[in-house]
């Protein structure tokens, strides 16, 4: 695909958490392959419930989200289950990582999950956690990591299956200037690689290095 093509795609969708109180009403946008796009404007506009319908987490009221042109609303929950696994990386906001797993576990668990060896995943793992000076022993748990650790780790868990969408919550809102670069950096070479990167942020140096801004 060259950069002018379009994987995923919202049309029309509105959804709300209460009757009557739409957060998103007949939105729609397309987002280029290629491209970073960064979703940007006040708290409470949607942005963080954009990316969970995108990310097929959730289902919109009303409306479509077309992946690859087919519309993946109202899939069934194991063929979501298989489209996120193989398509989609998420780096949640809070990082959702689970406090009884180690570091290498929540790192890998994506691609052991699609079946890949494990001594690969490992490697692989282990490369992205130098790559983002995640300087802590791979057994450690996210009890044990400082908040900017445990969002690299969730970086690194999205980055390892190479995923065609790649969906981030905030990815730069607890890190330092220095490594907030290295992850922007890591953002534009992933879409640079023929991937969609769609970021929620509040940063204007992420918005700024984005190719794309759109305001909610």
């Amino acid at each position: 695909m060259g950069r002018d093509d379009v994987l995923l795609e919202a049309r029309d969708i509105t959804f709300g958490y209460s009757r009557g109180q739409a957060v998103l009403d007949e939105w729609s946008a397309r987002f280029r392959v290629g491209c970073v796009t960064a979703l940007t404007g006040p708290s409470g506009r949607g942005k963080s419930t954009l990316l969970y319908l995108l990310g097929l987490m959730l289902d919109p009221s009303s409306g479509e989200v077309l992946f690859g042109g087919r519309n993946v609303v109202g899939l069934p929950d194991a063929e979501r289950a298989r489209l996120r696994s193989h398509q989609f990386g998420f780096v949640f906001q809070d990082a959702a990582l689970d406090a009884t797993r180690s570091v290498l576990d929540h790192v890998t668990e994506t691609a052991l999950y699609r079946r890949e060896p494990r001594k690969e995943a490992e490697r692989r793992a282990s490369q992205l956690l130098d790559r983002f000076g995640v300087d802590v022993p791979a057994h450690r748990k996210p009890g044990q990591v400082s908040g900017g650790q445990a969002q690299r780790i969730a970086l690194c868990r999205a980055l390892l299956s190479e995923p065609a969408i790649l969906l981030a919550d905030e990815p730069t809102g607890n890190l330092d200037p220095t490594t907030s670069s290295l992850v922007i950096d890591a953002l534009r070479m992933h879409a640079s690689a023929g991937n969609t990167v769609i970021v929620v942020t509040h940063s204007p140096e992420v918005a700024a290095a984005s190719d794309v801004e759109i305001r909610l």
